[in-house]
């Protein structure tokens, strides 16, 4: 496996000096979702989850997620780093995107802090913004990273990298 790694410029993060096992840190960022022409999400107290080759997951406490656009669904998943997660369909007005977003009820001690957070699939959303800028998805349909201007890859999920 040859994977090569861009160099970040002096204001940006290359996802290849990200830790593995993961590492959750506080953002003061604003983070913004927006769905079906409504602002779902709006915080500057996310939380971040940075692992190596993938971009950040921002995780939005729900004080700052407008809930009632959101339901349970049935849908679950498990990692080995932060747990059992479950899921929410996102749903506004006459349009719905299930399981678009997901959260952790009970997480591993080392992410103690993510309980309840959500994340939110930015390919599913009609938008995404970290400080004002739109942020691009991460390759694939698998993870939820949010790719900026001040991230730099080359980033797992596309074809060809799940081996990585």
């Amino acid at each position: 496996m040859n994977i090569r790694r861009i160099e970040p410029e002096p204001s940006q993060e290359s996802v290849w000096d990200y830790p593995r096992p993961p590492r959750l840190e506080d953002s003061p960022k604003h983070i913004q979702v927006i769905f079906n022409g409504i602002t779902i999400a709006d915080t500057h107290h996310a939380k971040r989850v940075l692992e190596t080759s993938h971009p950040p997951v921002y995780y939005i406490p729900p004080e700052d997620i407008k809930m009632d656009y959101l339901s349970r669904t049935t849908q679950g998943s498990f990692c080995e780093w932060k747990g059992k997660a479950l899921y929410y369909t996102v749903v506004a007005s006459d349009k719905q995107v299930t399981n678009a977003a997901w959260a952790y009820p009970n997480p591993t001690s080392n992410f103690a802090a993510l309980k309840d957070y959500i994340a939110f699939y930015p390919h599913l959303m009609d938008a995404c913004y970290v400080d004002g800028e739109k942020v691009q998805p991460q390759p694939g349909n698998f993870y939820g990273g949010w790719i900026t201007k001040d991230i730099v890859g080359p980033f797992k999920g596309g074809v060809g990298t799940w081996g990585w």
